[in-house]
């Protein structure tokens, strides 16, 4: 298996951005790390190694790039400033990571599945939900996909466009059906340790995804299933065998 670290320019970001990237061949598998925003989150958590079989039949090639979540989602700051740094990161994926994936899969069209547990799988939800034609699978695990309580009761129209509990009920004609005919979600949580808050939000993703027809799978673990990476590796392993 070959590792590389990059770091790409990105003019939205007005810095350059760290990129890990794990394989030689395959469909793109894009990872948002969770909290810490880190690149190198699901190497050191065991998750790469986990996924190795995959990456050897040349069947997925994984990126994983940095977030700025500290200075956005979970950052400190006005919301004003903080939905500036959400946007600019959507655009360093649109215009820069989507673009170099292509050309380093010599795949022009490549459609990607993008993954991530905690808050990675919040932004999976929302990158898949917002760009359905470039990302069109995701699976999440452990997922947070209340936007707005990580700004502690603040709220505007920015906001609400970005957190999916909220504007998942009213999306409707066609641009739910851009959505409806393009994506798929697959969407795990556990019933063990740390897992408690990730559930009802969880359960109400699904509900949404469900009433909207927009397909899915949504599975709960059961109670030895926790917030932790030796479960996501076996999530991860279990899932993506079927996606890839």
């Amino acid at each position: 298996m070959t590792a590389r670290h990059r770091l790409l320019e990105s003019p939205d970001l007005g810095r350059r951005a760290h990129l890990w990237t794990f394989g030689e061949v395959g469909l793109p598998l894009v990872v948002f790390p969770s909290n810490a925003g880190v690149a190198h989150e699901w190497k050191q958590g065991g998750m790469i190694d986990a996924l190795s079989p995959l990456l050897a039949q040349g069947r997925i090639k994984i990126y994983c790039p940095e977030t700025n979540v500290s200075r956005s989602l979970s950052g400190k700051g006005s919301i004003e400033e903080r939905m500036a740094q959400h946007h600019a990161y959507e655009r360093f994926v649109m215009n820069t990571l989507v673009p170099f994936i292509r050309e380093d899969c010599n795949m022009p069209n490549a459609k990607m599945t993008a993954t991530g547990c905690s808050v990675g799988a919040l932004y999976s939800a929302l990158f898949v939900l917002k760009f359905p034609e470039t990302f069109q699978r995701a699976l999440c695990l452990s997922g947070t996909y209340r936007t707005s309580k990580l700004f502690h009761g603040e709220s505007n129209a920015d906001l609400y466009m970005n957190d999916p509990l909220a504007f998942l009920p009213n999306l409707e004609g066609a641009a739910l059906e851009r959505v409806r005919s393009q994506v798929h979600f697959t969407v795990v949580v556990g019933r063990g340790a740390h897992e408690h808050g990730c559930i009802p939000e969880t359960a109400a993703f699904a509900r949404l995804l469900q009433e909207k027809g927009i397909k899915n799978h949504v599975a709960f673990w059961g109670e030895d299933s926790s917030h932790t990476y030796p479960w996501w590796q076996k999530q991860a392993r279990h899932y993506l065998s079927q996606l890839f």
